[in-house]
């Protein structure tokens, strides 16, 4: 018998996947690959030199590690690579990015199944 956990975080993950995902493009560089991902959101605070706390809000896109395979295997996400959502006929662009020196990304659950990707809104296009 295997880990009932597990077996119960790939299930959920595939309700998830299924009923909470959207496609969007990810991009790094000319290379870029469509994937369903969750739209997550990730507050992160800083202190500055006064001691004042500053908070930031990331738009976070939940991608499976597995689908994140841009042509050569899968990759991890890295700072200033882009995730593209397209809502009616304009593609929000955002970009890989963390503030305060935190890791642009990290593993949503404890298999290593989903990556947390979190991004800053640069722009849109028509």
């Amino acid at each position: 018998m295997g880990d009932l956990l597990e077996q119960g975080a790939v299930f959920l993950d595939d309700q998830r996947h299924r009923h909470m995902s959207r496609a969007v493009v990810y991009k790094r560089g000319a290379d870029e690959k469509q994937v369903q991902a969750t739209i997550g959101r990730t507050e992160f605070e800083q202190a500055d030199e006064a001691g004042l706390i500053h908070r930031t809000e990331s738009r976070d896109f939940l991608i499976r590690a597995a689908d994140l395979d841009l042509g050569s295997g899968p990759i991890q996400p890295r700072a200033g690579d882009q995730v593209r959502e397209t809502v009616g006929v304009q593609v929000f662009v955002y970009e890989v990015n963390a503030p305060g020196g935190q890791p642009p990304w990290r593993y949503s659950d404890p298999y290593r199944r989903v990556m947390r990707v979190h991004t800053k809104f640069v722009g849109t296009e028509a």
